[in-house]
């Protein structure tokens, strides 16, 4: 695992609402009971806390433009991070007419990632809800897995309102799931090294499939999110409208495991 002070960019979530329903959603879309907008008190600290970060500071949902005070929130970037090199904007165009300029204002074009997620060969989503800890039964081999998750590698940490995370997968899982939060949003969080991540891990890698490999991964156009058993009914415990509806479709243990038991060996 890598440590915080190397990610590229730390996002900063401010909603985690969306105008879509994209299966296996990185962010969990279609599991909150109800979706949070962060205050601009909130984003003003989130800030404040990566204060010698130096990497870039990401501004993401959900869909960011769907936040009421969404406008405001970009006079804040601005305001606190000159630098518009060190800014970044994630949507998936929702709004885009009406905020063009104002996105344009706070953000370089080439630090716009814009994903409408409409081409159905485009837009897979690794399955992120089938727990590891239900399916793998070799813990020496999970654990390995987990500490060479290639989302942790290769994405970002992240702050909510619940807490700052070493990686925004686990920022999502804890909000969808209830769980205890993230570390305080203070000045320094992102010096944390990942022996630190213990908690973390075990509250939400363990819940995560993000580090399973696995054969066949579905795109984000179907109707349904691939999940473990335990993990379905933590989700209905938990107020998912998503699970109550059944667009979840539970995996057998030997189906998610079936690639991973064909290779001889789980290289880092």
């Amino acid at each position: 695992m890598k440590a915080i002070k190397d990610n590229v960019i730390i996002q900063i979530e401010i909603t985690n609402a969306c105008n879509l329903g994209c299966a296996n959603c990185s962010r969990l879309v279609g599991h909150h009971a109800k979706p949070f907008f962060m205050t601009l008190d909130e984003v003003r600290n989130a800030i404040n806390s990566l204060d010698g970060f130096p990497g870039r500071i990401g501004m993401m949902g959900g869909e960011p433009t769907l936040h009421p005070k969404f406008s405001e929130i970009c006079d804040i970037f601005i305001e606190m991070i000159p630098d518009k090199r060190k800014r970044e904007f994630w949507t998936d165009g929702f709004k885009w007419d009406e905020y063009k300029e104002k996105i344009h204002e706070t953000f370089d074009e080439d630090l716009i990632a814009y994903n409408d997620h409409s081409k159905p060969d485009e837009g897979w989503h690794q399955p992120l809800l089938i727990a590891i800890d239900e399916v793998v039964d070799d813990k020496e081999k999970m654990w390995s897995l987990i500490n060479n998750c290639w989302v942790q590698r290769r994405w970002s940490a992240s702050i909510t309102p619940k807490g700052a995370f070493f990686c925004e997968v686990a920022g999502a899982l804890d909000y969808a799931l209830n769980g205890p939060g993230g570390w305080p949003i203070e000045k320094d969080w992102w010096k944390r090294t990942p022996k630190g991540y213990l908690e973390q891990k075990l509250n939400n890698c363990v819940k995560c499939s993000a580090a399973l490999p696995m054969a066949e991964i579905p795109n984000n156009h179907v109707n349904h999110d691939l999940v473990s058993h335990g993990m379905n009914e933590l989700l209905l415990k938990n107020g998912s409208p998503k699970a109550k509806r059944g667009c979840t479709k539970t995996v057998d243990k030997s189906v998610a495991i079936e690639y991973l038991e064909s290779v001889p060996s789980v290289e880092p």
